[in-house]
């Protein structure tokens, strides 16, 4: 039994808003709660959680174009496709990269795939086809026979497309291993209302009760759209950037995550969306830069794909000379959060600040972020921040903004 290895490579240096729904978004939004709720019981206490549950459907879409029978079966309800067709699933996401695709201005959105094929294998002319033409995947071959030089030129092809945020993504190849199949997303932007970097100053981030960090707060006072939850006992925020996307911040109240977290949805988003309201606050957010990965076997076993991983599993949509299965799924995300919301990226105005009445809204301890594009509805990236990891020091807040290529 030959192999497919799977991952997913992403990035996110940042991040208004209308919500509209593309026809992917709702299935796609049950899957990544689903898939939040499993890696976060997977996760230790204390520790961050972030991934892009977009870049894990699309990946798992691609891969499904290939199966067939229970395995196909599987896999498409898992993602909540179940009322679909593969043809209909295809479409679908072609149509969305190509929505994703089109960033232009003061942020860039790439969301790309790659598949990696040992010389010598021959996938099917229509699983080539299907994966370029529907996920805009690049193809090349590698020399498999040599796994620790064929690891790093895909580790280099991975590391070019998301700007050298996420490196080494695949870290040991199986000498059985025949493809290797990679989702990568990485999102670059400039926040709408820029944070001042001469208000930055060291103060505590509590982890719990008893522990505390320090970190870089950045403060700024203006008006952003608020919602003060108190049935669900949460702060809601949401920071736009330029272009169509925005992080929308959700603050449990003190000892009230794990009751946030059980019962978080879809729908939760949905309402806060559509509760919140234009308000002037001073806003208090941690600077910082995390990391996070994960290997999926045992989170996508538990949502029903079991199938994909055994000897049994049916991939004859890839190749009918050999029996193959998925090896492994693994997953990378990070994720940077500075004053201008981009690395080496800044502007030269600067914003007068009024506190006298205003409200504040502080974010000094463990946090649920989610990186949301409006045109589609999609949930582009998602996470609990327990402790935000503080920027190396090179990464300071400059005086000028150098704009964006328009690629």
């Amino acid at each position: 039994m030959h192999s497919i290895f799977s991952g997913c490579a992403l990035a996110a240096l940042l991040l208004a808003a209308a919500w509209a729904d593309h026809q992917l978004s709702s299935p796609n939004a049950d899957f990544a709660f689903a898939l939040y709720k499993s890696l976060n019981a997977k996760t230790s206490a204390g520790q961050n959680v972030f991934y892009s549950p977009l870049g894990v459907s699309t990946l798992l879409s691609m891969i499904s174009t290939g199966a067939r029978g229970k395995t196909h079966s599987q896999l498409l309800s898992s993602l909540g496709f179940g009322a679909l067709n593969q043809t209909q699933v295809n479409e679908a996401y072609k149509h969305l990269l190509d929505i994703l695709g089109h960033g232009r201005g003061n942020f860039q959105l790439d969301v790309g795939n790659v598949a990696a094929f040992r010389s010598g294998f021959n996938p099917l002319e229509k699983f080539l086809t299907d994966i370029k033409h529907f996920y805009t995947s690049e193809i090349f071959t590698v020399n498999l026979n040599n796994p620790t030089k064929a690891a790093a030129e895909i580790n280099r092809f991975v590391t070019n497309k998301t700007r050298d945020k996420v490196k080494d993504v695949v870290k040991d190849l199986d000498p059985d291993t025949v493809m290797v199949l990679i989702n990568y997303a990485y999102f670059k932007g400039m926040w709408k209302n820029p944070f001042d970097c001469s208000f930055t100053q060291k103060t505590d981030f509590h982890l719990d009760k008893t522990n505390q960090v320090e970190v870089d707060m950045m403060m700024r006072a203006g008006s952003y759209k608020t919602y003060w939850d108190r049935e669900n006992k949460t702060t809601v925020v949401m920071l736009p950037y330029e272009g169509k996307t925005s992080m929308m911040i959700v603050l449990p109240e003190e000892d009230k995550m794990e009751e946030v977290e059980g019962s978080i949805n879809k729908d939760s988003i949905r309402h806060w969306r559509n509760s919140l309201y234009m308000n002037y606050v001073t806003l208090y957010l941690p600077k910082f830069s995390i990391s996070a990965d994960a290997v999926l076997e045992s989170t996508l076993r538990e949502m029903g794909i079991t199938n994909a991983f055994e000897d049994k599993a049916d991939f004859s949509g890839v190749s009918e000379e050999l029996k193959l299965k998925i090896s492994k799924v693994s997953h990378q995300a990070a994720l940077s959060v500075t004053e201008m919301g981009t690395e080496a990226a800044a502007v030269s105005t600067k914003e007068w600040m009024y506190f006298s009445a205003s409200p504040s809204i502080k974010i000094n301890r463990p946090f649920l972020v989610f990186i949301l594009e409006s045109s589609t509805g999609s949930i582009l990236f998602m996470g609990k921040i327990n402790n935000p990891p503080a920027l190396p020091e090179a990464q300071i807040c400059e005086e000028e903004f150098t704009p964006f290529p328009d690629t």
